[in-house]
C-alpha cells in the first residue's frame, strides 16, 4: 500500500469515528515522522496537501525537524510541530524551524520561549493526564498556574493542550485519560471566557485515535499506522 493510501485510509478512520461519536467539526490529521528521512516527509506532505487535508508533520527531536525542514516547506502551507521534550539548550534552533510547540510543560520553559521568540508563538500546554512516571507533562493539579504564566507572556499564544494517553489496551482507562484533558480545556475556555472551540486537544495516536476522538481530541498525531514500524536507528541527514 501507497503512503498515499495508507494517509487515506487513516482519514477514513477519523471520518468513522467522528460519526460513531456524533461530531461533526473536523479532527486535524499530523503526522508524526519521528526518525524519517527528509524525503519521506517531503512525499507525506505532498499526500496530505493532495487530499485536500491540513498539512501538519509533528516532529519529537528539534535536531529531525531541522534536517527535514527544507523538504517539508516545499510544500506550500506546511506546517512543523514539536511533540517531543524541547530542552533548554535547544529552544533557539526549535523556534528556527517549528510553528508549533505541543509539548510545554514548565514555567521554566514558557520564560525561556517567551524571551528568545520575537512572535507570537502557538504554544500547546503538555498535561500528563494518565499519571504514569513514563509520560511527560505537568501535572493536572499545576495546569492553571502554567496557562497564566503562558497568558502573561508577551510572544507565546495559547493554543489548547496536548496529552499520551495512558498505555493500556483497556478502553474505558484510557478514554479516562482523555477525558481529563478535555475537562482541562473545558474549565480554561469558562476561565479565559473564551469558546472551547477556541482551544485544540492534540490527543491519541494510531492505536486508540478512535478513543480519543469519542473524547473531543481535535488532532491526532498519527505515525505507525501510516509509514509503518519506526526504524531500527536514526536516518542520517546530509
Amino acid at each position: 500500500m501507497t503512503l498515499a493510501e495508507q494517509i487515506d485510509r487513516t482519514r477514513i478512520r477519523i471520518d468513522a469515528a467522528l460519526t460513531n461519536s456524533g461530531r461533526t467539526d473536523p479532527v486535524t490529521l499530523e503526522l508524526a515522522v519521528k526518525m524519517r528521512t527528509p524525503e519521506i516527509c517531503r512525499e507525506a506532505a505532498r499526500c496530505l496537501s493532495d487530499l485536500g487535508l491540513p498539512v501538519v508533520l509533528g516532529h519529537n527531536r528539534v535536531q529531525e525537524a531541522h534536517a527535514t525542514a527544507e523538504a517539508i516547506r516545499e510544500v506550500p502551507g506546511a506546517s512543523i510541530h514539536l511533540i517531543g521534550p524541547l530542552q533548554s539548550n535547544k529552544v533557539n534552533q526549535a523556534l528556527a524551524f517549528c510553528d508549533l510547540i505541543e509539548t510545554v510543560d514548565s514555567r521554566d520553559l514558557v520564560e525561556r520561549l517567551d524571551r528568545r521568540c520575537a512572535r507570537g508563538l502557538p504554544v500547546l500546554v503538555q498535561v500528563n493526564t494518565s499519571g504514569e512516571a513514563s509520560k511527560r507533562g505537568c501535572r493536572p493539579e499545576d495546569v492553571d498556574s502554567l496557562i497564566e504564566c503562558v497568558e502573561l507572556a508577551g510572544n507565546l499564544r495559547l493554543e489548547g493542550f496536548m496529552t499520551v494517553g495512558l498505555h493500556s489496551d483497556v478502553e474505558a482507562e484510557v478514554r479516562d485519560s482523555y477525558a481529563r484533558l478535555r475537562e482541562i480545556r473545558d474549565r480554561t475556555a469558562e476561565q479565559l471566557v473564551i469558546s472551547e472551540s477556541d482551544l485544540a486537544l492534540s490527543m491519541g495516536m494510531s492505536a486508540d485515535l478512535e478513543w480519543a476522538i469519542a473524547e473531543g481530541a481535535t488532532t491526532v498525531r498519527v505515525g505507525t499506522a501510516v509509514f509503518g514500524p519506526r526504524p531500527a536507528s536514526a536516518p542520517r541527514h546530509v
